[in-house]
């Protein structure tokens, strides 16, 4: 079995190690000048290069060479998430004061250590506090925020950052070389970026790259990624900010066909949108980029990511869309908008002469009922009422049409699962709420999907197709619930 790429070109000396300079300088002075600390912490991401330089240290410390497949006794290696409790550190504190077999040191590195229970902590703390003259400790984390305050204070702090990119191309470019590995430069940048300033990730891609032949390009690496290509992202982000809902979902479909998956797609639209709200560039409201930004980011976590990011992307699509404004309509004969002519009160007639009566007014003991039919002019006012205090609901609501007739409004819908949102109790009292706040009048609010018109029927002879967007849209819509987000 050939060895992992990753461990033929791991660095065996400080002076080898690449991106950490800041950390690596500073503990060559320190070996020089014979200052070595009892308890050092690395800190940072994955893949930074923690646990090789606590290896080398561990060496260099005792002066012994680094080979990555020997062990050595009194270099001992923990690793805290399967060692949490507190019996595995009372053990480890116990054997402490046991000397080396036969180096100067006996070295404990620590891995994640920040996976320790308090109690196992609490532990370690007394031996940081007190620990013997012939032993170090080394301990590492990703999560550093996770440690007691009183377990930092003890320690040497070395803060790792992620490697830069041109340092892990460079790297990387080395190694292709070193195995005789034909690679675009196209290829190596996105493996370096995929990477994510993680050496090991990086050089681990690398390494599951070699199975793609001795030539590899960036369609290659692309295609074992799983990434869309850039082109289809912008497509798909240009679709959004035009409130093309059809061209979203289709996009979305074609993505799924070529075996995208929907949290890979995920975030590499939440890496183009986030690039074009700081260059701000984007097509869509600073509103509506922030919560579909913050949606995309949870797509990988959702229990259906398929589903959950199509209908981010498509509620962001219907906010950016104008709103309907219904055609001024010629009410029927009998619910012309005319004033209502009321009867005077019979006591608000007092007689002023033998023959002459005077109508005197009287003021009502109750508001009388308005049942006139409101003008859809009022619509545009009400949107903007919805936006300034309820902005999802404002993206549903401004995407139908308003029926006026007296005492009641219909919205109507294009979408079955715009209906279902909107028939929410509280969503239809928030509806009929802000148009009383503008209107003055109380109105039934109800909600209709709009009739599309009749096909003619096809013959038996010509297999009617359905229409694959409108189908799946309709799969996950149609019968599904939506909640609020």
């Amino acid at each position: 079995m050939g060895q992992a790429l990753y461990r033929t070109y791991r660095s065996k000396k400080l002076s080898e190690l690449v991106g950490q300079e800041h950390i690596t300088t500073a503990l060559e002075h320190a070996l020089k000048k014979g200052t070595i600390s009892h308890a050092y912490l690395f800190t940072g991401p994955k893949g930074t290069g923690k646990t090789s330089i606590a290896r080398i240290l561990a060496h260099e410390i005792n002066g012994i060479p680094y080979e990555d497949d020997t062990t050595h006794l009194d270099i001992i290696e923990i690793d805290a998430a399967s060692n949490r409790r507190i019996d595995e550190i009372r053990d480890l504190r116990d054997k402490v004061h046991i000397a080396p077999t036969s180096a100067k040191y006996k070295v404990y590195i620590i891995d994640e250590v920040h996976m320790l229970t308090k109690e196992a902590f609490n532990a370690l703390l007394k031996t940081l506090e007190e620990p013997p003259q012939h032993v170090v400790f080394i301990l590492a984390t990703t999560e550093a925020h996770k440690l007691p305050e009183t377990i930092i204070s003890r320690t040497q702090r070395f803060t790792f950052k992620p490697i830069d990119m041109a340092k892990v191309v460079g790297h990387l470019k080395h190694i292709a070389k070193q195995e005789k590995l034909t690679i675009t430069d196209e290829a190596l940048d996105l493996i370096a970026k995929h990477g994510e300033g993680s050496f090991r990730d990086s050089i681990g891609l690398l390494d599951q790259m070699r199975n793609a032949g001795d030539s590899i390009t960036l369609d290659d690496v692309q295609h074992v990624l799983g990434i869309a290509p850039a082109e289809l992202i912008e497509q798909l982000l240009n679709q959004i900010a035009s409130g093309d809902t059809v061209s979203v979902a289709a996009s979305l479909e074609q993505m799924h066909a070529q075996g995208y998956e929907p949290a890979q797609a995920a975030k590499q639209l939440g890496q183009a949108l986030r690039s074009q709200i700081l260059g701000k560039s984007t097509g869509l409201p600073t509103t509506v980029a922030m919560t579909l930004f913050g949606k995309l980011i949870n797509v990988p976590s959702s229990s259906d990511p398929r589903s959950y990011l199509e209908i981010a992307l498509l509620d962001a699509a219907l906010a950016t869309t104008p709103p309907i404004t219904s055609p001024q309509r010629t009410m029927p004969e009998q619910v012309q908008a005319n004033p209502v002519q009321v009867e005077p009160h019979p006591s608000s007639f007092r007689k002023t002469g033998a023959t002459k009566i005077e109508h005197q007014p009287v003021a009502p003991t109750e508001e009388l009922p308005t049942t006139t039919a409101l003008d859809d002019s009022i619509w545009p006012k009400v949107l903007d009422s919805i936006k300034q205090k309820h902005n999802t609901l404002y993206s549903v609501v401004r995407a139908t049409t308003p029926q006026f007739t007296p005492g009641k409004v219909t919205l109507v819908c294009d979408y079955a699962f715009h209906q279902k949102r909107l028939n929410e109790t509280k969503n239809k009292q928030v509806v009929a709420d802000t148009i009383q706040s503008v209107t003055g009048q109380v109105l039934a609010v109800q909600c209709s999907v709009r009739e599309t018109e009749a096909k003619p029927v096809a013959k038996k002879s010509t297999p009617v197709h359905k229409d694959k967007t409108v189908e799946n849209i309709s799969n996950i819509f149609g019968g599904a619930e939506l909640l609020d987000s």
